[in-house]
């Protein structure tokens, strides 16, 4: 398996665009509209928010999917159209638009959006711009380009991500773009999520390995405990590589698997180190605990702390704000058996053991810390469960960004 170029256009058969339409007002450079397309149907899945309140798109995009198939995504940016007047209606005439550009069935068509919420969207310059939009679908890099910027809201970074591997002696790519910055947290976030692949697999196993691979990757980041009405991810696999069909959990099943982990963990890890504001990724390990689902819990309560999060912002080794988020985690464990360290490519410091505080060096601890990627290693001793989880520092600018994101 290797990194390759491309993003959603390096898996064949696959097209992309994103312009600017009208819906973002405050800045006539930002594209606001994306448009990703299939040559041929593909089997499709989604994956979306667990928060009750769901924005149109979500509910229109699930139904969409009922039957497994799909062969279009249509997003636009600037606005949620979630909580909105005629947010059904709007996302359905999205799908229409993009229908009738594209000659297909509206029902054929998936949509998403982010944005601000409870803002009636402005669909009219949106079907005005699907036309436009249509014209320049390309099988390229820059097409792939245009659309990631297009999904963008406060990223200041595009999310875009493709790896190849082999499959049946075929060769398979999938490529992914994603955006999230703020509202991130698990299950999922503001985030979307667009994976396109040519690999030959059923409607089953394609929303399988979706499932399995959300839960290890875009399931495991953090950025500010806010769970969005919008979260969407959505993966269309259309069969071009020629490989044979994967319709069962076999050895090709496996390897799909393994590469799509790797390309929607490289996917989380930028939206988590993309964090509204956010000077420092954190990666939290937590190994020797009880089982692997008690340190997930535990390492999601660690990224997700508000504290933890102010005291890496600061530099600040103080490693009794950890211990004090696996403590409230829920999850029983021993305290006199935890050891926490330190770690970046400045080193790493020992900092806790046998839950007791180190005397240890201040000036090398703040040196580790003040590495853009630091990581918090926790070992337990209570059994072999391991995890590791992403979140960011909390800085002023995420106030700064969120005081007045509507106005």
């Amino acid at each position: 398996m290797k990194e390759i170029a491309g993003g959603v256009c390096a898996a064949r058969g696959f097209r992309a665009a994103g312009i600017h339409v009208g819906v973002k007002t405050h800045n006539l450079n930002k594209k606001d509209v994306a448009l990703i397309v299939s040559d041929t149907m593909c089997t499709a899945a989604g994956v979306f928010t667990t928060n009750v309140v769901k924005a149109a798109p979500v509910l229109v995009s699930r139904a969409h999917l009922a039957n497994g198939k799909a062969r279009a995504i249509v997003c636009n940016s600037g606005n949620a159209n979630a909580c909105a007047p005629m947010g059904k209606e709007n996302a359905l005439r999205m799908c229409d638009a993009a229908a009738n550009a594209l000659g297909c069935d509206s029902d054929d068509v998936l949509v998403a959006s982010t944005g601000v919420i409870g803002q009636m969207l402005k669909v009219d310059v949106i079907e005005n711009g699907i036309p436009r939009l249509s014209g320049l679908l390309e099988a390229s890099a820059a097409a792939s380009d245009a659309a990631a910027h297009a999904i963008m809201t406060t990223d200041t970074v595009k999310k875009e991500v493709a790896v190849e591997t082999v499959i049946g002696g075929k060769s398979v790519r999938i490529g992914g773009i994603a955006k999230g910055s703020g509202m991130i947290h698990p299950n999922m976030g503001t985030m979307l999520c667009f994976l396109t692949t040519d690999c030959a697999i059923s409607s089953e196993m394609i929303r399988a390995a979706l499932l399995e691979t959300v839960q290890v990757s875009f399931n495991h980041i953090s950025v500010d405990g806010d769970t969005s009405t919008n979260d969407t991810c959505i993966v269309l696999a259309n069969g071009m590589a020629g490989n044979a069909e994967i319709a069962e959990k076999n050895g090709d099943y496996s390897v799909f698997v393994e590469a799509l982990e790797v390309l929607c963990t490289k996917l989380a890890r930028m939206m988590a180190k993309d964090g509204e504001g956010a000077k420092h990724l954190i990666t939290c390990t937590v190994q020797g605990a009880a089982s692997g689902k008690s340190a997930e819990t535990i390492s999601k309560s660690v990224i997700s702390s508000t504290l933890t999060k102010a005291a890496i912002f600061g530099c600040d080794a103080n490693w009794g704000r950890v211990l004090c988020a696996m403590g409230y985690s829920g999850e029983t464990f021993d305290p006199d058996k935890v050891d926490v360290h330190f770690a970046s490519a400045a080193g790493e410091i020992a900092v806790c053991e046998q839950g007791q505080g180190l005397p240890f060096d201040e000036e090398l601890a703040k040196k580790i810390l003040t590495e853009d990627e630091v990581e918090i290693l926790i070992r337990m001793g209570e059994g072999d469960g391991s995890c590791t989880c992403w979140g960011c520092d909390i800085t002023y600018d995420y106030i700064k960004i969120n005081g007045d994101y509507r106005t």
